[in-house]
């Protein structure tokens, strides 16, 4: 324990801070650990609670701000891209959008608490051009609500905490076997997910070059449906959308296919 404090002591804030903005920025490694720490850390004495908090909150509103102006300058290729570790990215982002559409800008403020919603909620208020006070403003209430108890679970705990510290030492051996199971379980999770979702991933695509070819084709006249089901935020009004398209909404395509024709080539385009 003695160690643990010492490197708190030293490189407490550094620590905290780091796995803070790491976290805001979609790298999997957790913050809470951390936040619980340094609560600990100030109960003891080795840290500044003032500072402690500080730092997480102003890593946490960096991190997000940076994924905000991404989101906003990039739109749509940020999730796709923080969307890349997920079995089926297109429907991480449909998921991400839908939740942020329902809940509005209160999902700003429990976003940390949602696992995948987590990362996804910044740029996407800067991909729906969420103005940027208002973004700061609930980002930085979302922060507190989520440093702050943490960071009380380890400030009153921290004798606790200071225990099972100690007593890791003496369980080193089991620790390390759940550990291994745990990433064996995962690596399994994920297999599984992989092969779930293999269909997805063989869906047929084609280029716009080659869609406007062949819309200019006369004898594809009256042949090709095109469908606009791009997510919520994106064919509101005023929406731009590709001549003669029509509107298939994806929370409820499956109860529209009924209605499609089955004699047309149909092509989808999305964000």
């Amino acid at each position: 324990m003695n160690t643990v404090l010492h490197l708190l002591s030293r490189y407490g804030y550094l620590i905290v801070f780091g796995s803070m903005l790491l976290e805001s920025v979609g790298i999997p490694i957790p913050a809470v650990p951390f936040l619980i720490a340094g609560g600990a850390a100030c109960a003891l004495g080795t840290m500044n609670p003032g500072g402690t908090i500080l730092s997480a909150i102003v890593a946490g509103l960096m991190g997000d701000t940076l994924l905000y102006f991404l989101g906003r300058k990039a739109g749509w290729w940020v999730l796709g891209l923080l969307c890349r570790v997920s079995a089926n990215p297109e429907t991480c982002i449909l998921r991400s959008a839908q939740s942020f559409y329902k809940r509005g800008r209160i999902t700003l403020v429990i976003a940390k608490y949602i696992p995948g919603i987590n990362t996804m909620a910044p740029p996407l208020a800067g991909s729906l051009k969420m103005r940027l006070k208002q973004f700061l403003a609930l980002d930085f209430l979302g922060g507190l609500l989520y440093i702050l108890p943490f960071f009380a679970l380890g400030y009153f705990f921290s004798r606790q905490i200071e225990y099972i510290i100690r007593s890791l030492h003496t369980v080193s051996q089991i620790v390390l076997g759940l550990l291994v199971l745990a990433v064996i379980g995962y690596a399994i999770y994920r297999i599984r997910i992989y092969y779930k979702h293999r269909l997805y991933r063989t869906v047929p695509r084609t280029t716009v070059q080659a869609l406007v070819k062949k819309l200019a084709d006369p004898e594809s006249d009256g042949k090709i449906l095109i469908a606009d089901v791009r997510s919520h935020g994106y064919y509101d009004s005023g929406t731009k959308r590709i001549k003669g398209s029509f509107r298939l909404e994806p929370a409820s395509i499956e109860d529209q296919l009924h209605k499609l024709p089955k004699d047309r080539e149909i092509y989808l385009y999305c964000t």
